[in-house]
């Protein structure tokens, strides 16, 4: 009987999920969607070349993909607790390998941009569901070193994109550049069917009051809000004409209207009562503040590096890709930091790290070179990968299970909406700072004075996130005080 029994729990633990390989399927999960956002970015010359477009018209090659996957992730984050996440994750990865086969074969521009959108769409769900499957698959104590795990293959995505993208497009041609994502898609698919836990049965069901059901009116309001304000932020590239203006306007009154309808809502889309926990709101206020700053070092740093210092465009791919490459060494070790000192330690400690490099960028002298430059730019993204691991570790513990999938795609919005926020925003302080109207043709000092006063902002910002970040935590500490009062008086 006894013999029979190991045999038993011996061939229960073959077939149970592998915490490594399932990780190994997220890992991947969250590679393929930022490889397929800074891949096609390298590809546009070519596309336009090659479809005979102009810039006006391949540009929605890139602001497709940032739409869907803007404007929807928090949707589908929201459907993966109800339907299942591993179901909707496991769809997920098949709509985006197939809109990528799709994109290489496409015989027109439209069609090309309509796969995007299907690829963009694909990737909302791999972003908005593998931070919410950590919680499921890994020990409490080892989330900080998932999370950072998950952050690094994030950022191998982004530095590898332009590089790889050249080689393909030099080698093969741009239809290389979609075909490479068919072998990535099914090994995640495969590694996320035979790893990942199984969906339980039915609709999820929580004790504060989700009934299983879908909010349809929220999902549209939210849907057209954020696309709203990510065609303001990307059209016209950060100038403010009467399109940007009204479109602004129709994202304030989407929002106004958005929270009326969840307030309303039976079962809404995100639950507002989530933003009175301070560290949730926080989270998502300083993920924001902090990836506004991380993108004005990628709109910012190619001009300087070509304008100021001189280098020449191999260079500034290689110096470029500095940044990326500190983030994604720095993600693992961040994750460790975080399991051993705390979240919300690291947190600080990532937001000071990304606050100095900042400063650095605002004040260092252009005499000093690329070294000047690579210094404080790997300080930056270093401390931005130790920000991110403790962000999303803090938010993602002590989620219920039945909300981790929106509360995950919330996260991954902020992160998007400041990356989009950056982009326009940031770009345009650099233009008006180096006093021309465009910059590709302003002098080295000019250019120098705008990244110097572009990064004092940056810095201001991140300031702003460690107001935040101690104020949350002055404001943790207080409800959790009275809490506590309140069980002795209940006593």
């Amino acid at each position: 009987m006894t013999a029979r029994l190991d045999e038993a729990v011996a061939a229960g633990a073959e077939r149970a999920p592998s915490v490594r390989w399932a990780l190994a399927g997220l890992s991947i999960g969250m590679l393929l969607p930022s490889l397929g956002t800074s891949i096609a970015n390298v590809a546009l010359p070519t596309l336009a070349e090659a479809f005979g477009a102009s810039f006006q018209h391949v540009q929605w090659i890139v602001v497709a993909y940032l739409l869907a996957s803007t404007t929807l992730i928090v949707s589908v984050g929201r459907l993966g607790d109800i339907v299942g996440r591993r179901r909707l994750l496991l769809a997920g990865i098949v709509l985006f390998t197939a809109a990528s086969a799709l994109c290489a074969v496409a015989p027109t521009l439209w069609l090309l941009i309509a796969a995007r959108a299907g690829q963009g769409l694909g990737a909302a769900v791999m972003m908005a569901l593998t931070m919410a499957f950590v919680g499921q698959t890994v020990p409490k104590a080892r989330i900080g070193s998932a999370m950072g795990l998950l952050g690094t293959m994030s950022a191998v995505g982004t530095a590898l994109g332009p590089s790889l993208g050249g080689v393909l497009i030099a080698g093969f041609g741009w239809p290389a550049i979609f075909l490479v994502n068919l072998p990535l898609g099914v090994l995640a698919f495969l590694l996320a069917r035979r790893q990942l836990p199984v969906d339980g049965e039915g609709p999820t069901v929580d004790r504060a009051g989700f009934d299983g059901g879908f909010d349809s009116l929220g999902t549209l309001l939210l849907a057209l809000t954020l696309g709203a304000y990510a065609l303001a932020m990307t059209i016209g590239r950060g100038s403010v004409g009467p399109l940007n203006a009204a479109l602004l306007l129709a994202a304030v009154v989407g929002a106004g209207l958005f929270v009326r309808a969840e307030s309303r809502a039976a079962s809404p889309l995100i639950h507002l009562t989530m933003f009175r926990d301070p560290i949730v709101s926080a989270g998502f206020v300083m993920s924001m503040l902090v990836s506004t700053v991380i993108m004005a070092t990628l709109v910012v740093g190619p001009f300087y590096l070509a304008r100021t210092l001189a280098l020449d465009t191999a260079l500034v791919g290689i110096v470029m890709s500095v940044g990326p490459l500190a983030a994604a060494l720095a993600g693992v070790p961040a994750g460790r930091l975080v399991d051993r000192f705390g979240a919300r330690r690291m947190t600080i400690a990532g937001l000071v790290g990304t606050g100095a490099g900042s400063c650095l960028l605002s004040v260092i002298p252009a005499t000093l070179g690329v070294p000047g430059y690579v210094v404080p730019i790997v300080v930056t993204t270093a401390g931005y990968a130790l920000f991110q691991t403790a962000n999303n570790t803090a938010v993602m513990t002590d989620i219920a299970p039945d909300r981790r999938g929106v509360v995950s795609g919330m996260l991954t919005l902020s992160r998007n909406l400041g990356l989009v926020t950056g982009a326009s925003v940031m770009g345009a302080v650099f233009a008006l700072a180096s006093r021309t109207v465009d910059v590709t043709t302003a002098g080295p000092e000019a250019v120098a004075d705008g990244m110097r006063i572009t990064f004092a902002l940056a810095t201001a910002l991140i300031t702003l996130a460690l107001i935040t970040a101690v104020g949350s935590r002055v404001l943790s500490r207080g409800g959790a005080h009275s809490r506590s009062e309140a069980r002795l008086r209940h006593r």
